[in-house]
């Protein structure tokens, strides 16, 4: 598809055949924590003979209909990163993946060579590219969209990481007639990942908190007051830790563990969830630990979500329910900003299969 010697322009890189002149960068990026988790074909503890055998594999790959480049710097060529493109699938579709050294990113290296090969790949003829990225890989998911791919679908368990689980994929996918204009993303990420008032710390929630999360979603006190009065699974705990991230950039809802900000334990759980659009309307939830109920913590969380959510979405309206008993709950939000609406006759379910009224709240946006 494309020729062995082509160099592609792409803004502030370029995309060149490998050379064996590369297997040292190589090396150096191929013990990266982020490309050892998501890329689990990169050997552990690579060697410099693991590189030179990526090379020779790269050469197969091209005799087969695909291409395996390498991202080199505009000015002096200097290796830093990969992108390649499989051979055409049964339907004419080919997947595209790659990886950008620690010491290259943040500069838009991985989005420009993107853009690059998938406007290449389509001068060849084809007539969709596609991308199968990690739920939990936030970085390559906003690649992804920056580069003008749009999100289709969640893969369930269609490759194994390294440690032999199957793991679920987000499908992205370009063709020839999209704008390539950047997705439009309605709920951007924290800026740097994170919120705080310097006691409290929001973050998206992660694997790292499926324990203490499982335990809040087992404490009575939160069980009495779900909307899914008999609460999640385990199974159900860590696939909302796994897919929170993607689930956030799709716009469909931001699950966010708090945390002391000083000693970074984790205090409960925060939701931004049946996010509208169209009414520009989104509903909050929370939960705070039998540790750390009584400190404020859940007003400072609702509040800086608030905050957030007015000044870096479209958002207009956050709403919340509470059952009428609820009354910690009820001075959590009006503490928060949040006025007294509505009383909803029979609008939430129970434990027991009953229903009881739902207080309804609202913050606008000033």
């Amino acid at each position: 598809m494309l020729p062995l010697d082509e160099i592609i322009p792409a803004g502030p890189v370029v995309l060149r055949p490998l050379h064996e002149d590369d297997a040292d960068a190589i090396v150096r990026a191929c013990t990266d924590p982020e490309i050892v988790r998501f890329i689990p074909l990169v050997p552990l503890n690579y060697t410099r003979h693991d590189a030179l055998t990526f090379l020779e594999l790269a050469k197969e790959s091209r005799k087969a209909g695909g291409a395996e480049l390498a991202i080199g710097d505009r000015e002096t060529g200097a290796w830093l990163g990969n992108i390649g493109i499989k051979p055409p699938s049964r339907y004419g579709g080919a997947e595209v993946g790659y990886m950008v050294a620690p010491w290259a990113r943040g500069r838009g290296v991985a989005t420009a060579a993107l853009r690059a090969l998938t406007a290449r790949a389509f001068a060849a003829g084809l007539p969709r590219t596609e991308l199968l990225i990690d739920v939990e890989n936030a970085a390559s998911q906003q690649v992804a969209m920056a580069a003008g791919y749009r999100r289709e679908a969640v893969v369930r368990e269609v490759a194994a990481d390294r440690s032999g689980r199957r793991a679920d994929m987000v499908l992205y996918s370009s063709l020839p007639g999209d704008t390539g204009e950047p997705a439009r993303r309605y709920l951007p990420l924290f800026p740097g990942g994170e919120l705080t008032d310097g006691v409290v710390r929001l973050a998206p929630l992660g694997l790292g908190d499926a324990v203490p999360y499982r335990e809040l979603m087992s404490d009575p006190d939160v069980r009495s007051s779900l909307v899914a009065p008999d609460g999640p699974t385990a199974a159900e705990v860590e696939r909302r830790c796994r897919h929170a991230v993607t689930e956030w950039l799709a716009g469909v809802r931001a699950d966010i563990a708090i945390k002391d900000a000083a000693t970074g334990e984790f205090a409960g759980d925060l939701q931004l969830a049946k996010v509208d659009p169209v009414l520009s309307e989104a509903m909050v939830g929370y939960s705070l630990a039998p540790g750390h109920r009584g400190k404020g913590f859940a007003t400072r969380a609702v509040n800086l979500l608030a905050e957030w959510a007015f000044s870096h979405t479209p958002l207009v309206r956050l709403i919340a329910g509470t059952l009428p008993g609820n009354l910690a709950s009820q001075r959590v939000l009006a503490r928060a900003g949040f006025e007294r609406e509505a009383v909803l006759r029979n609008g939430l379910p129970v434990r027991g299969g009953g229903r009881e009224d739902n207080v309804l709240w609202a913050r606008l946006r000033p």
